[in-house]
């Protein structure tokens, strides 16, 4: 099957996006799964699917802490998974932290963990990817389609995630050579708990009227679309996809 004797690292594989990742990923041949998980209150959910996808499907499934903020628990990440199993062909990225708040009101404090968060980790890891990932790997992040938007309250939070689309375009130049694609996700504001602690009812329900269908983005109308990019679609290199109900557009 597609993934048959490949290895994958899903980061924030414990919950929302990165477990049904690993859930929809088991099925294909039942490869190697790493689940990042980055709090210790999270070890257990990791365990618990972890055990679900053996007993499942037949993948070897660990789990493995880091703050991934810190480059060198970025690379005890890949240096594990190479370990454990010898190698690393696939790298998914779904670690994000989001705030919304006025510009004037931003400390320089929320300034730098927002962007070590969402713009050092991601450089990062795309950097221990290109070095540990074996030819014709597969690297993608998940973004935010904020990137597209014309709003004010959330300047950190797209600004910190801007970069990540030049570190993919040109990891995927750099990387291209080896056949390893480079690729970006950005949903719209999903619905999880990630997307509600910050928002009131108001900017809730309008946040699921700017969509086609009234409806907020669904964790599962995103993991398909990342089990494409690291399968069939791995021709797709570069590209930051906007997946998110016409939610925005460029």
């Amino acid at each position: 099957m597609a993934l048959a004797s490949k290895t994958i690292i899903i980061t924030g594989g414990g919950k929302n996006l990165g477990a049904l990742t690993a859930e929809i990923l088991a099925p294909l041949g039942s490869p190697d799964l790493v689940l990042h998980y980055h709090s210790a209150g999270d070890a257990a959910k990791v365990e618990a699917l972890a055990t679900e996808l053996a007993d499942k499907y037949g993948s070897k499934v660990v789990g493995f802490q880091a703050a991934l903020e810190k480059p060198d628990e970025v690379e005890a990440l890949f240096k594990f998974t190479k370990d454990t199993f010898g190698k690393v062909d696939i790298a998914i990225n779904n670690v994000g932290m989001v705030l919304k708040k006025p510009f004037l009101e931003i400390t320089e404090a929320e300034y730098d963990v927002m962007f070590d968060t969402n713009s050092k980790s991601a450089f990062f890891f795309i950097q221990k990817a290109g070095k540990y990932l074996e030819d014709n790997g597969k690297i993608v992040t998940i973004v935010t389609s904020l990137l597209a938007a014309f709003t004010g309250l959330y300047s950190v939070y797209a600004g910190a995630k801007a970069p990540v689309e030049h570190f993919c375009r040109a990891a995927a130049k750099e990387f291209g050579p080896r056949g390893i694609s480079v690729n970006n996700i950005a949903p719209g504001p999903m619905d999880t708990p990630f997307f509600y602690g910050q928002e009131s009812p108001d900017s809730v329900a309008y946040n699921k009227g700017a969509s086609m269908n009234g409806k907020l983005t669904d964790i599962k109308d995103i993991a398909p679309i990342v089990k494409f990019l690291v399968t069939e679609g791995w021709w797709i290199n570069g590209q930051t996809i906007f997946a998110n109900g016409a939610y925005t557009t460029r």
